[in-house]
Parts: structure tokens; C-alpha cells; sequence
């Protein structure tokens, strides 16, 4: 495969997250050396029961192919400690990242240049996932519209920087820009 960053949209279950860690087993650790595993940069935090179920699961679907690192906003320094020490990194997802820093009232236009830039210096293929929010009501609440509209523009923002962007519909991957052979 000659192109190696990917963004993967999706609505909430989409299958999004299956697409993004089917692709990078199939394409980039189907051929990996002996002992080589993917990174996983994990962003979601178990704030609640629920949110733990959900992590454990993901967990389970991951199996042995994949070294995780739990990292719910710096996953710049992540990616750049990990450069050639993997085939392949998987993100998932940005839309928790970003309500990460959103709520850390952190500087999102900053750390979405960050991204870009951490980005353009990997060598290593990216694989991230993020949800597409946008195709739906306009929120009742200010911070819900301003969540929809960061969504929106961190969406925009990677798709110019990556090689393919694929939206992911009923576990489908419906290739929006770029190639898959």
C-alpha cells in the first residue's frame, strides 16, 4: 500500500472502529516481522461503569496483535515515541480526544496543528478514527453546537493532511478520497 495515513469517519456504532482495526491487521500486520505488533493509542478514560465495559471489550477484539497505550490527550508525544517501533499505529478514537481537551479547556486549534505536524513527520502508518458528527440536528446547548463545530473542523483539518479518508456506514467503507490498492 503506497499511502499511509488514514482518517476513518463514522457515525456513533457505525463499525468504524472493526473498519480501522481490520484495515491496519489486514494491510500493515498481516506482513509483519516476527514479534512486531501494532500501537494502540487508546483515549477514552473509564469515567463511569459503562464507559469500563466498553474499554474491556475492546480490549478483548484487540488480542495479542496490538501493544496499547492509554493516552486521553497527549497522543502527539505518543505517536513520536513510537516512530519505527511498530508497522502500523491505530487511533481511537479523536472525538474523545478532542472532548478531552475540550473539557481541559485546553487550546483545540494548538493541539490540532500538533496532530498535523506529528503527522507530517511520522513515517510510521496512522490509522485514526473519529466521528462524524455533523449529519445530524443542531444541539439544543452552546457547548454541545461548539463540541459539534470542533468535530467538524478537526474532521476537515486531518482529512487535507491524510493520504485516504474512508466513511464508514452499517460497517461499510465507502473510500471518500485516496486509493485502496
Amino acid at each position: 500500500m503506497r499511502s499511509h495515513h488514514f482518517l476513518v469517519l463514522g457515525g456513533a456504532r457505525s463499525g468504524k472502529s472493526s473498519y480501522a482495526m481490520a484495515l491496519a491487521e489486514d494491510t500493515f500486520l498481516c506482513e509483519r516481522k516476527t514479534g512486531a505488533k501494532g500501537l494502540f493509542i487508546a483515549t477514552a478514560e473509564a469515567l463511569d461503569d459503562e464507559m469500563r465495559e466498553r474499554i474491556e471489550i475492546h480490549k478483548a477484539q484487540r488480542g495479542d496483535r496490538w501493544h496499547c497505550i492509554e493516552e486521553p490527550i497527549s497522543i502527539c508525544d505518543a505517536m513520536r515515541n513510537a516512530r519505527g517501533n511498530t508497522p502500523v499505529i491505530l487511533i481511537d478514537c479523536l472525538t474523545m480526544w478532542l472532548s478531552n481537551m475540550l473539557f481541559s479547556d485546553m487550546d483545540i486549534d494548538k493541539e490540532i496543528d500538533a496532530l498535523k505536524r506529528a503527522l507530517a513527520a511520522c513515517h510510521t502508518p496512522v490509522i485514526m478514527v473519529s466521528n462524524e458528527v455533523g449529519m445530524g440536528l443542531v444541539p439544543e446547548n452552546p457547548l454541545a453546537r461548539r463540541f459539534r463545530d470542533l468535530q467538524g473542523i478537526l474532521n476537515q483539518s486531518l482529512a487535507k493532511v491524510c493520504h485516504n479518508v474512508i466513511f464508514v456506514a452499517a460497517g461499510l467503507g465507502i473510500i471518500l478520497k485516496g486509493s485502496m490498492t
